[in-house]
C-alpha cells in the first residue's frame, strides 16, 4: 500500500457576497506528499462546497503522514421541478441595442401582404419579413472561428456542443465584485456541462448601464473551465470579458480550448442549480463566428 498524506492548516476564506470563513487545525487528504498554498486552497474550498468563495489565504501549513479519512460529496444535487420549458432568450426588435457601439437590427418587408394577393389565389396572402443586422445581435452563441481565424464556424461546431447539454447554473449575483475569478467554480463539477453564470445583470437589459461595469469571467476562471472540460459557457451579462480589457482572455481562453460561449443569457434566476439540459443551437452558416440562438432549457421532473 503506497503512502497516504494528509495536511493539517489554517485557512480564511473571504466570500463575493461579504463576510468570510476561518479555520484552524483543519485536515484534509491530498494525492501526494507535497502541495502547494493554491493547490489546497482550491482543493478547501471543494470539499466543503463553499459557494461565491473569494480570496483563500492558507496559513500554518503542515504535512502529515496518516492514512486518508475520505470525504463528503461537495454539493449536493439541487431541487428538480416538473418537466417544463424556460426561455433564456431575449427578443429581437427593430433598432435595439445588444452592444454599446455596435448598429441594432432593421427590420422590414420584403413581401407585404397586400402585394402578395397577386400572386396567390383569391383570398390567399404571404408576408416575407427582411432583417439587416449584424451578428451579435439578443443571445448569441460564439464559435471559435470569431477569435480564431482557422477556429470553426456556425457550421463546424457539431450539434452535441450547443444542445441537449447537462446544464449548470453558478449563481453571483449577490457579488460586490465585477470580476467572478475561478475559486466561484471550484465547488462544481463542470466536466461536459453548460456552466451557465448567473450575475443578475439582465435586469439591466435595454438601459445604458447594460453596458457599463457589467460582470465578467477572469482569465484564471476562463482557463480552470476549460481544463475541467466544461462543454459551454454562458453568462447573462453584456460580455464574458471585461469590456476594458482588449485581450478578451476569456473569449481567447475558451474558444481555443472548443468551448462556445453563450452571451446576453436571460431567465437563469428561473433554473434550478442543476437538473435540466440546455439548448442554443444556431443556424449551420458557413464562415460566420457567432449568431443568435433561442436559447431554452428543459427542467427535467423530479
Amino acid at each position: 500500500m503506497s503512502e497516504q498524506w494528509r495536511v493539517q492548516f489554517d485557512a480564511k476564506v473571504e466570500f463575493q457576497n461579504g463576510g468570510w470563513l476561518e479555520v484552524e487545525g483543519f485536515r484534509l487528504d491530498i494525492p501526494g506528499a507535497d502541495i502547494d498554498d493554491d493547490a489546497l486552497g482550491a482543493a478547501f474550498v471543494r470539499h466543503l462546497g463553499l459557494l461565491m468563495a473569494g480570496k483563500v489565504e492558507v496559513r500554518r501549513k503542515e504535512l502529515i503522514r496518516e492514512a486518508h479519512k475520505g470525504s463528503r460529496g461537495m454539493v449536493p444535487p439541487g431541487p428538480r421541478a416538473e418537466r417544463r420549458l424556460v426561455e433564456l432568450s431575449h427578443d429581437i426588435r427593430h433598432g435595439m441595442t445588444t452592444y454599446p457601439g455596435l448598429p441594432g437590427p432593421e427590420i422590414s418587408e420584403h413581401l407585404t401582404r397586400e402585394a402578395s394577393r397577386a400572386r396567390y389565389a383569391q383570398d390567399t396572402e404571404f408576408h416575407i419579413a427582411r432583417i439587416s443586422m449584424v451578428a451579435n445581435t439578443g443571445t448569441y452563441v460564439d464559435a471559435p472561428s470569431h477569435r480564431y481565424a482557422n477556429g470553426a464556424d456556425l457550421a463546424g461546431v457539431p450539434l452535441g456542443a450547443l444542445a441537449d447539454l447537462d446544464g449548470l447554473v453558478v449563481r453571483v449575483e449577490d457579488s460586490r465584485e465585477r470580476a467572478i475569478d475561478r475559486n466561484v467554480f471550484l465547488p462544481y463539477d463542470v466536466k461536459g456541462r453548460a456552466v451557465l453564470v448567473h450575475t443578475g445583470w439582465a435586469r439591466h437589459w435595454g438601459t445604458e448601464q447594460y453596458g457599463r461595469e457589467a460582470p465578467f469571467l477572469t482569465r484564471a476562471a476562463a482557463e480552470w473551465l476549460a481544463e475541467q472540460g466544461a462543454a459551454l459557457v454562458g453568462i447573462d451579462s453584456v460580455n464574458i470579458d471585461d469590456t476594458g480589457d482588449g485581450t478578451r482572455p476569456a473569449h481567447t481562453v475558451l474558444l481555443a480550448a472548443g468551448v462556445p460561449i453563450v452571451e446576453h443569457l436571460r431567465g437563469l434566476e428561473q433554473l434550478p442549480t442543476e437538473g435540466f439540459r440546455f439548448h442554443a443551437a444556431p443556424p449551420r452558416i458557413q464562415g460566420m463566428g457567432t449568431f443568435p440562438v433561442r436559447a431554452y432549457a428543459v427542467v427535467l421532473p423530479r
